[in-house]
């Protein structure tokens, strides 16, 4: 398989990731993260709307409800809370119910630990909490 940006110019990935990104966590979500970007910062918001999402989540290999299923996971499963709220959001944009994301974290109970599922199931609750009434 043909890596995603093969043939692209830094400018066409950074085109391509920006509208993956911009679906994925929504045009306010981005917005903010652009404009808060500083001299130390603009580099590392160039690379990671390049690299990670107009290659890695720009690839046919997975759609994105895949792609989120793994994201949450991962962020469980490394204890990385402050994306986890993010991701979760995009998780829902991306397609996945409320009862799959239950689903994800109680399976990563099992493999990350009681722990983490229960910041996980915290972190959901508080992102949610409006569609749970």
């Amino acid at each position: 398989m043909r890596p995603s940006g093969e043939g692209l110019s830094d400018e066409d990935r950074y085109d391509q990731g920006m509208t993956v990104r911009r679906a994925v966590l929504s045009d306010a979500h981005v917005d903010r993260s652009t404009a808060a970007a500083t001299e130390l910062t603009a580099e590392w918001q160039d690379f990671i709307t390049r690299v990670a999402w107009g290659d890695v989540w720009s690839r046919p290999g997975l759609d994105r409800r895949s792609r989120s299923v793994a994201v949450l996971s991962s962020l469980i499963a490394h204890g990385h809370h402050e994306e986890l709220a993010m991701h979760l959001r995009a998780a829902r944009r991306n397609g996945l119910t409320l009862d799959e994301i239950k689903e994800v974290i109680l399976q990563s109970a099992i493999y990350s630990g009681v722990p983490a599922a229960n910041t996980a199931f915290r972190i959901a609750g508080e992102v949610f909490a409006d569609e749970l009434g």
